[in-house]
């Protein structure tokens, strides 16, 4: 029996990740940054054992179904190519996040999955490789390998293409992140779907992928010289490019409803009313809303007069990859 722990947490992007030019090595077309944060977390353990016949996958204490389980399968494929062991493994994940939130994240399931893997069949990966590693798990869980502020490399092949930690003199300690959950049900267009019929046919994609490495600049640029005004401003319009695409895409879709664009207008009306905060969006109506700590309270409290209490959550900069 050989048996690994890890927990990873969830990320959120500040410049987004929104389009791959290699479906089978996940690679993106454009590079993204992103923040690991405390609020949500995934833990998991994987026992490999010559007495298992086939893999199997257990998440939030239930046996899954064989499309989840052949998904985990050819991930620990990749380990097992890598160890030259055939075992088959049983796969043991728990989403710490919150009730009704929506938020079971494939980034940090991947990370956590990719960490334990590591640690069951003593692989002895570097964060670097494990970085590529949980990146053909899902792309975004190559950035919660590390914590605080992480950069996503497009690479041009999978040795290349890998997160690593920004220098940020501990500025992520100073910012906070709520959580405006507005929907639990599951996405009309997947991530994934989403992803593929926007470059294939969004009108707006090229001005996407132009502007992205300018924004990149910018972000990090403030990220170094501790400007939050800068950092919120790009993030906030980042988002909206990414989210400007799907419309032009054939058919058009979008990720809003209606509550999102509350929470948008809400924190347009915070800032001009000097509460500086600034929001975000991943693929999903759910809202984030960038802030400082010394703000966090007041902001949260005026959200709380429209959304209920459980449908608030605040987060903070967290930690890399966990092993217990």
């Amino acid at each position: 029996m050989h048996e690994g722990q890890a927990r990873a947490y969830t990320n959120i992007a500040l410049i987004k990740y929104w389009g791959k030019k290699n479906e089978e090595l996940i690679l993106p077309m454009n590079n993204s940054l992103s923040l690991t944060l405390d609020a949500f977390y995934t833990e998991t353990s994987v026992s490999f054992s010559s007495q298992l016949q086939a893999d199997t996958f257990v998440l939030d204490g239930k046996l899954q179904e064989s499309a989840a389980t052949a998904k985990v399968s050819r991930f620990l494929d990749l380990a097992r190519e890598a160890a030259g062991t055939q075992l088959r493994a049983t796969v043991k994940s728990t989403n710490f996040v919150p009730t009704a939130a929506g938020l079971a994240s494939s980034a940090s399931g991947m990370a956590a999955l990719a960490a334990a893997t590591n640690a069951a069949l003593g692989l002895e990966l570097s964060d670097s490789d494990l970085s590529r590693l949980a990146r053909r798990g899902s792309g975004s869980a190559c950035r919660s390998i590390f914590g605080g502020f992480v950069e996503w490399e497009q690479g041009e092949d999978d040795q290349t293409s890998l997160a690593h930690p920004v220098a940020s003199d501990s500025f992520e300690d100073d910012l906070a992140m709520l959580f405006v959950l507005i929907n639990d049900k599951q996405k009309d267009v997947s991530s994934r779907d989403g992803m593929r019929r926007t470059v294939a046919t969004s009108a707006f994609y090229p001005g996407w992928l132009q502007s992205a490495p300018q924004d990149l600049a910018t972000l990090k640029a403030a990220i170094a010289q501790k400007d939050f005004t800068t950092l919120g401003e790009t993030t906030e319009a980042n988002g909206l490019k990414m989210h400007a695409t799907t419309l032009a895409a054939v058919p058009p879709f979008t990720y809003w409803s209606p509550q999102s664009l509350v929470a948008m207008d809400l924190v347009r009306s915070l800032r001009a009313r000097g509460s500086e905060c600034y929001f975000t969006m991943d693929a999903g109506p759910n809202v984030k809303v960038l802030c400082r700590r010394q703000d966090e309270a007041f902001i949260k409290a005026a959200f709380a007069e429209i959304f209920t209490p459980e449908r608030l959550i605040l987060a903070h900069a967290g930690p890399g990859i966990q092993y217990f």
